[in-house]
């Protein structure tokens, strides 16, 4: 049976994290709505998954919402506003209360905003049936969506040129991942995680990301007519890496650039340090004796090790070596240390120190080399032109498709 619910519960939750009363936390949550720029409202739609392949979510609207079926033109019903439903896969459809489809959409009136999971969203949601599981689109309008991705991905706080060179990004790449899909069919345009940009609908909205948003509308990266793929990354340890080198396809403005603008962030700099038998158990090679460098970029981020072993000897991926250690980056190298013998007649043994730079996967803009460009004094066109080389530029498009 399809449980029901009111949302009278997390929006009191939300409120007393605010240390509101209940009704100004909702009014705070929909604050950004009413000064929304007219240019912005009319954009484009992006098309964003929040869950794939789970068999139960739970959605609902802040105001009442109607329940459209799979191609969006016939009404099927209308649910209260503060209310929702565990929506669930059943036998190839979905089913939400008493509708059936092989997908369904829910529709706010009235400005409302949408709840899906466990947080309010723009915008409207799209639920897509597929064997015995569901996907969980969030299609929100373009501006909107970056309002959220800025707060997510740097922090509403942060110098404004930062935040408006995120925003420039930001439009750039979803645009650019909205064709992509489009072309190949896709029922989605982006992840809400990593895999494309970070999103988590309202709760990281705020006047900082607002403001951002607004004074860059329409601002996108372009190269030679065509939209820029905008990567970006937390921090580049000093020097980023041309995008060959990480995902084998060459980009002209995804060039190598070494400056010191990441310096003194939090994850410019970091260390590990393993003993050599708990180093060689991950890699399967017994007691680590050596970790010898094989290749590297220009950059000076692993390619690949050699790691000897008094077992064996492996040769393994910097992104393999990344993964297995959950480093920050690729960008490290290992120094072994020897250590006095622990007790008289024992043999001394052997540690590893794992130095590295950088937070991500080096390709693009570093945002912690924005954060510190913008606060000497350097403009988002300045910190963008940084970064972006071989010909790249700004441009205003019109996003009224």
């Amino acid at each position: 049976m399809v449980n029901q619910m009111n949302f009278r519960s997390p929006l009191s939750s939300l409120a007393a994290k605010l240390n509101r009363p209940k009704i100004w936390g909702f009014a705070l949550l929909l604050w950004a709505v009413p000064f929304m720029p007219a240019e912005a409202r009319e954009t484009v739609n992006l098309r964003v998954a929040i869950e794939n392949g789970v068999s139960q979510i739970t959605v609902g609207s802040s105001t009442n919402a109607q329940v459209l079926d799979a191609a969006e033109t016939t009404l099927l019903g209308e649910i209260q506003g503060m209310n929702g439903f565990a929506a669930q896969a059943q036998n190839g459809q979905v089913a939400l209360d008493k509708w059936r489809s092989g997908a369904l959409t829910i529709r706010p009136k009235d400005n409302g905003v949408v709840w899906i999971g466990n947080r309010w969203y723009r915008g409207t949601v799209r639920l897509i049936a597929s064997g015995g599981s569901l996907t969980v689109v969030n299609n929100v309008e373009l501006e909107q969506y970056l309002l959220s991705v800025l707060g997510a991905e740097m922090n509403g706080n942060w110098p404004k040129e930062a935040l408006k060179a995120q925003a420039v990004t930001a439009r750039s790449y979803a645009l650019e991942r909205r064709e992509s899909s489009i072309r190949a069919g896709k029922p989605y345009d982006l992840y809400d995680t990593q895999t494309s940009q970070v999103y988590k609908g309202l709760q990281t909205e705020s006047q900082g990301t607002l403001q951002a948003v607004a004074e860059t509308a329409g601002q996108v990266l372009v190269h030679n007519g065509r939209l820029v793929e905008a990567y970006f990354h937390s921090s580049a340890g000093g020097c980023t890496e041309p995008s060959e080198n990480v995902w084998s396809s060459s980009r002209p403005y995804l060039q190598m650039v070494k400056n010191d603008f990441d310096k003194g962030t939090p994850v410019s700099e970091w260390s590990r340090t393993l003993s050599a038998a708990e180093l060689g158990n991950i890699f399967g090679v017994g007691t680590v004796q050596q970790v010898i460098p094989v290749r590297a970029t220009a950059c000076g981020r692993v390619r690949e090790m050699r790691i000897v072993g008094d077992r064996k000897t492996v040769t393994v991926s910097g992104e393999r070596i990344q993964s297995a250690l959950n480093l920050r980056s690729t960008l490290f190298a290992f120094n072994p240390q020897q250590l006095a013998a622990s007790k008289a007649g024992g043999k001394p043994s052997m540690q590893f120190v794992v130095n590295g730079r950088g937070f991500g996967h080096g390709v693009g803009m570093s945002q912690w080399g924005a954060y510190n460009m913008a606060r000497q004094g350097k403009t988002y066109l300045q910190i963008l032109a940084e970064y972006y080389r071989g010909g790249a530029g700004v441009t205003t498009i019109k996003t009224d498709q």
